[in-house]
C-alpha cells in the first residue's frame, strides 16, 4: 500500500508518492494558474511511473495551509474526491510546518514564513527533536516589525516574503533566510511528518473540512471593502 502527499499552497504544487518499500517519487507543477489541469495528471504520472495503482494508495497526507486560496481549493479537492472515491484516510499538516521540515535539527527553532501580501506575513515557529514536533508559535498572520518585536527569536528563517520583511527578520533574528528553491514546501516532507508526534493530523470529517486559506482571497477582500459587510459563506467563516 502506499500513501500520496500533496502540497498546493503555493505557486509550485508539489506531489510526491511513498511506495509500500519506502521509496518516495515525486514531481511538482509549477504555476498557481496550472494547479487545477494538471495537479491529478501528475498524481496519474507518479503511479504510472511507480508501478502503482490509485487502488494501492492507503491515504492522503496535504498541507492544509495557510496560502494560496486556490491551490488550496485544489488541494483540497482532490483529496475529499479521493477520500470519497476510494474511502483512504487524508491527513494534514500545515504548509509552514512542511516548510520548516526540510530545515530541521534536533531541538532547532524553525521559524517558516510565506507572504501574506498587503505587506504581512504567515509565520509559524516549530522545534524538532527525534519523533515529534512542536508548535511553537501556531500559524498566524503578521506584520513583520510585530514579528521581530514578540515572536520567539529562531534558530533558522525558512521561506519567502517581501525584501523589507526579510530585512527586518533577518536583522531581529541575526539569521540569514533561507529563501529561493530551498524554501519551497516539498510534499515528500509530509511522510516524515506522518511518524512524527505533533506532525500530520488525521481528519474525522473530510467532507465538512476546509484548508486554513489564512486570510480571505483578494477578490473577497475587496468586494468585502466596497460593501462594508463580510461576503457571505466566505472562506473566514468556513475556517
Amino acid at each position: 500500500m502506499s500513501w500520496l502527499a500533496l502540497d498546493t499552497a503555493t505557486d509550485r504544487a508539489s506531489v510526491a508518492l511513498q511506495l509500500g518499500n519506502g521509496a518516495v517519487v515525486e514531481d511538482e507543477v509549477t504555476g498557481a494558474r496550472r494547479h487545477a489541469s494538471e495537479l491529478l495528471p501528475v498524481v496519474e504520472r507518479l503511479l504510472h511511473r511507480a508501478g502503482a495503482a490509485l487502488s494501492g494508495v492507503r491515504g492522503v497526507l496535504l498541507s492544509d495551509g495557510p496560502g494560496s486560496f486556490t491551490g488550496l481549493r485544489v488541494g483540497a479537492s482532490v483529496a475529499k474526491a479521493l477520500a470519497h472515491a476510494q474511502a483512504v484516510t487524508v491527513a494534514t499538516a500545515s504548509s509552514l510546518m512542511v516548510r520548516a521540515a526540510a530545515h530541521a535539527a534536533d531541538e532547532s527553532l524553525v521559524l517558516a514564513v510565506a507572504d501574506a501580501l498587503r505587506g504581512d506575513v504567515y509565520a509559524a515557529a516549530y522545534r524538532f527533536a527525534p519523533g515529534r514536533v512542536e508548535t511553537v508559535m501556531a500559524p498566524t498572520v503578521w506584520r513583520p516589525e510585530a514579528l521581530a518585536a514578540t515572536g520567539p527569536r529562531p534558530d533558522a528563517i525558512v521561506g519567502h516574503a517581501p525584501p523589507e520583511a526579510v530585512r527586518v527578520l533577518e536583522a531581529w533574528s541575526g539569521r540569514p533566510m533561507t529563501q529561493a528553491s530551498a524554501a519551497w514546501p516539498r510534499a515528500a516532507l509530509l511522510f516524515d511528518l506522518r511518524l512524527r508526534v505533533g506532525g500530520t493530523a488525521a481528519l474525522g470529517d473530510v467532507e465538512r473540512w476546509e484548508p486554513d486559506y489564512g486570510r480571505p482571497a483578494e477578490a473577497q477582500a475587496r468586494w468585502e471593502q466596497t460593501h462594508g459587510r463580510p461576503l457571505p459563506n466566505s472562506a473566514r467563516d468556513a475556517c
